[in-house]
């Protein structure tokens, strides 16, 4: 019967007694940002009339697909002169006909010559008219070549008047309409803006500790922050070999597909390598 208040007296203590701290919980990642693998403007190749624009702000596009139209009336004018030029034979029938003629004219004259019927002037006359028709067949044959050559330059520009996604993006701006003049150059205003989603690009920055960690190759999991939920695969693409000497950090580039489109761009994300 004594025991019970003793034992009443110990259950207290313990009861009271500082429990341990928890272990601190591991790391969940290193920060990182999720960005588009790359960002272009879209610029006119030379000083043209806006035809047609294809594409609004927040339209998916895949590579190839024409996103703007250039106005390329005086170049198709011109395609269709330097084509009908180049499958014309007319000019190519007369050359040959007057040479053929010419010819024949000279292989007369020289057998007038050999039998003394005509002077040498007779005979180099018709040899000079046989040089002169030679000639110009061969540059009706040569002016008929460089209509194939022009025909195909102005085919080469009529096909940049049709500006087309250089890969599979989102259309991120729209800054020019139909009617005004797109310039070339760096200085001038763009037509367009775009940004590659697939894949996309993740940026992170490591301590210098890490650096014999993490190579080339490798792969890590990728979390975005909230609300997005989900957890991605990519792989370490570049690793820095030049470290900033006054954060005492080294940066790491990963490739992250994404060919649905369903990870955005431009969110802060948590990055675990395995």
């Amino acid at each position: 019967m004594r025991l019970l208040p003793l034992l009443l007296l110990s259950s207290t203590a313990l009861a009271q007694a500082p429990k341990p701290a928890p272990a601190p919980a591991a790391p969940a990642g290193h920060d990182c940002l999720i960005e588009p693998n790359q960002r272009i403007e879209v610029r006119s190749p030379t000083n043209a009339l806006i035809d047609k624009v294809l594409v609004e702000r927040g339209s998916t596009v895949r590579a190839g697909d024409v996103l703007v139209l250039l106005d390329g009336s005086v170049e198709r004018e011109a395609l269709a002169g330097a084509q009908q030029r180049a499958e014309s034979e007319a000019e190519l029938r007369v050359a040959r006909a007057r040479a053929n003629y010419a010819r024949e004219k000279f292989r007369r004259r020289e057998d007038l010559r050999e039998q003394n019927y005509i002077t040498a002037q007779d005979r180099d006359e018709a040899e000079a008219e046989l040089r002169v028709a030679e000639a110009e067949l061969a540059l009706a044959v040569d002016n008929r070549r460089m209509a194939g050559i022009e025909a195909r330059r102005l085919d080469a520009v009529l096909k940049q008047r049709a500006l087309k996604a250089p890969f599979s993006g989102v259309v991120t701006e729209r800054l020019q309409n139909p009617g005004e003049l797109a310039f070339t150059g760096e200085g001038s205003r763009p037509i367009l803006k775009m940004a590659q989603t697939n894949p996309l690009r993740v940026e992170v920055v490591l301590p210098v500790g890490l650096r014999g960690q993490i190579k080339a190759g490798g792969t890590a999991e990728i979390t975005p922050e909230q609300p997005l939920k989900g957890t991605w695969k990519a792989q370490i693409k570049v690793v820095d070999s030049v470290f900033d000497s006054a954060s005492g950090s080294f940066g790491v580039r990963l490739e992250l597909p994404n060919p649905t489109g369903e990870i955005p761009a431009g969110v802060r994300c948590k990055v675990r390598f395995l």
